[in-house]
């Protein structure tokens, strides 16, 4: 490093050193890494943003110490290898384009172990538009939108953690109390923790984040931060896509099938349906997928028309789909033709003409799911189209939407959409035995696709192992419960089962390997809480999981400001009048209390219902996980 400062003149160097000091507010010495771009501006050594994007990534990936700063040396050497021209290979960076995939990678031995990694611009672009017209009227957004879609400004708008939150309340309303997040006098701290919070939360929707964490966010790594904001982006587009939210879709099922069966169907499969159902009714050919089949833009024109055709019959709405385009033999120019009477249904978003032509299909089904939201009125139709009567369909209850979210962010697959029915074959649970650390011998595993003749029982093969696993291995109380029930979809039974792997998973940040631990009992975590409540003098103790207090939240709250003090404006929180807290001011500390844990850094699935209604399942989650994050802190 010495070298480098030798080989610059005196006057460069006092020049550096004032750049650096500027920065430098607290004169520790050093700057954040995600600085390094505000450095070179005041070092008058202007480089486009991607390029300093790409610079501050690679000194992250390659930072051998990982204090996640950047001393003056080492921005000095930084400065010279660019001025030169010259850089090192810890700092060479690896930048090509192919087919609208731009891929890069670390090229030195500390650079994400020579992994190289790729996205989509088109993805980029699509997300960029569909991010800058969902919060173009959010005022704590102003700062970053709109985003150009041609340039990399998505990259740094995620690094302060407002835009995350934001769009994961856009896509799953009032999963982040909005007084949470940190949108004044932004330093690395509160981005951080807003980061933080954004990742919990998405978490706690369904989102898979176990290989991503705020500093990744902070870098603006493209890979990560694009497949985060798909994810968050798709669950706000498939929310609505299921049977328990629109009874409608209960027309889409055939002769051959029950209800259980239908409700078993991914969004995919039942926006794929609803297309067909459409394309029917136009007299044309139906569609098997949303990449080759959608290529020459025909399926779209019909169904669009279809949508005008009924908005007219139900709602008098004219908008007459000019069906022209159609005749075009150019199949870019038919797209863009299509695109524009997608426009005029206010549902030109996700795709451009080539991604039409070239059948991107997460794009394109992002449109059709989109279309399908947009348009609300055509799925009464649907429901005529079915002669089966009135059925009663029983909404999805909060502990049941919990397991389901906790699964899917672990990431197992295949996707949980329904939680009885796709656990029927055991492979689900299995997964999740592993990520308890209990072992699974696959090859006693059968594994789809299962043959036609005997399907039933070699999945019912599994369900016989998962249940020998819990009793035998995991040693869960499975008292009654064996592989039939599972199979069938049992719910007291298949609840009971995810309960004790969720409980495990939940707690296992609080065993002690060393001493062979495998088991917290409720009242250790009582204890601690306890404890930690005497000791920093708060008087919201409680006596159980089923203790009333904690309806108010005061517990919760009062613990999060002992184990990190200073989170809490007390402003916010609501107290008793007269001895009595109104169930809305309950529900309003519940929020609170809820989006403040996973602000501090607790993974926490609980919903507020659960604290206002003390589900002690839930309050016990909640009160695990903010031990764990207390215990872990008191060690660092």
């Amino acid at each position: 490093m010495e070298n480098h400062i030798t080989q610059i003149s005196r006057d460069d160097l006092d020049d550096l050193r004032d750049a650096f000091n500027k920065i430098d507010v607290d004169n520790s010495g050093f700057v954040s890494d995600f600085e390094l771009q505000e450095l070179f501006r005041e070092a008058s050594f202007c480089l486009p943003g991607y390029k300093v994007r790409e610079i501050v990534e690679t000194f992250v990936t390659g930072d051998t110490n990982k204090d996640e700063k950047i001393s003056f040396e080492e921005f000095v050497s930084i400065f010279q290898e660019l001025k030169s021209k010259q850089l090192s290979e810890t700092f060479r960076r690896t930048v090509s384009r192919r087919d609208g995939i731009r891929s890069f990678g670390g090229t030195s031995g500390n650079s994400s172990e020579g992994t190289q990694h790729s996205y989509s611009d088109e993805e980029k672009v699509a997300f960029v538009n569909w991010i800058n017209k969902a919060l173009a009227k959010d005022t704590d957004c102003q700062h970053l939108l709109p985003m150009n879609p041609d340039d990399e400004s998505l990259f740094t708008s995620v690094r302060d953690g407002i835009l995350l939150c934001k769009m994961i309340n856009h896509s799953q309303p009032h999963t982040i109390d909005e007084r949470v997040i940190n949108t004044k006098k932004l330093a690395t701290f509160t981005m951080t923790e807003n980061l933080v919070l954004a990742l919990n939360s998405a978490s706690a929707i369904g989102c898979t984040v176990v290989s991503i964490d705020a500093h990744d966010l902070m870098a603006g790594k493209p890979h990560l931060v694009l497949g985060l904001l798909w994810q968050i982006i798709k669950v706000g587009l498939f929310a609505d896509i299921e049977i328990r939210k629109n009874e409608g879709l209960i027309g889409l099922m055939t002769d051959k099938e029950n209800l259980d069966e239908l409700m078993s169907l991914s969004p995919e499969e039942l926006l794929l349906r609803w297309v067909n159902r459409h394309l029917r009714n136009a007299g044309t050919d139906t569609i098997s997928n949303f990449s080759e089949d959608i290529k020459d833009s025909r399926a779209y024109f019909h169904l669009m028309e279809q949508i005008a055709l009924q908005e007219e019959q139900e709602y008098k709405l004219r908008v007459k789909i000019d069906m022209s385009g159609l005749s075009v033999r150019d199949l870019d120019q038919r797209a863009e033709l299509m695109l524009q009477q997608a426009a005029r249904l206010d549902c030109r978003q996700f795709v451009s003409p080539h991604d039409v032509t070239s059948g991107n299909s997460k794009l394109n089904m992002a449109f059709v799911a989109n279309l399908y939201n947009m348009h609300h009125g055509v799925q009464k139709e649907i429901n005529g189209g079915n002669s089966i009567g009135t059925i009663h369909i029983e909404p999805e209850t909060n502990e049941e939407k919990t397991f389901k979210n906790w699964m899917n962010s672990l990431g197992v697959s295949p996707h949980v959409n329904h939680l009885y029915w796709d656990l029927c074959d055991g492979l689900i649970i299995m997964q999740l035995y592993e990520k308890v650390n209990v072992p699974v011998n696959w090859k006693k595993v059968n594994n789809p696709p299962y043959p036609v003749l005997g399907a039933n029982m070699k999945k019912l093969e599994n369900c016989n192992y998962a249940v020998k696993l819990g009793r035998d291995e995991a040693r869960f109380s499975l008292v009654g419960i064996g592989g039939e029930n599972l199979n069938e979809g049992n719910r007291m039974h298949t609840l009971a089962l995810v309960w004790q792997l969720m409980r495990r998973y939940t707690v296992s940040v609080l065993s002690d390997p060393g001493k062979g631990d495998d088991k917290v009992e409720d009242q250790v975590i009582l204890n601690w809480v306890n404890q930690t409540l005497s000791q920093k003098r708060k008087d919201t103790q409680i006596r159980s999981f089923k203790d009333k207090l904690i309806s108010t939240s005061l517990p919760v709250i009062d613990l999060i400001d002992a184990i990190a003090p200073g989170t809490v404006k007390w402003d916010t929180v609501k107290r008793a009048q007269r001895g009595v807290l109104k169930e809305s001011d309950k529900l309003n500390n519940a929020n609170y209390a809820i989006s403040l844990a996973r602000k501090v850094g607790a993974r926490v699935y609980a919903q507020p219902e659960d604290l206002v209604n003390v589900n002690p399942k839930m309050v016990l989650t909640l009160f695990a996980s903010l031990m764990g994050h207390g215990l872990n802190k008191a060690r660092r």
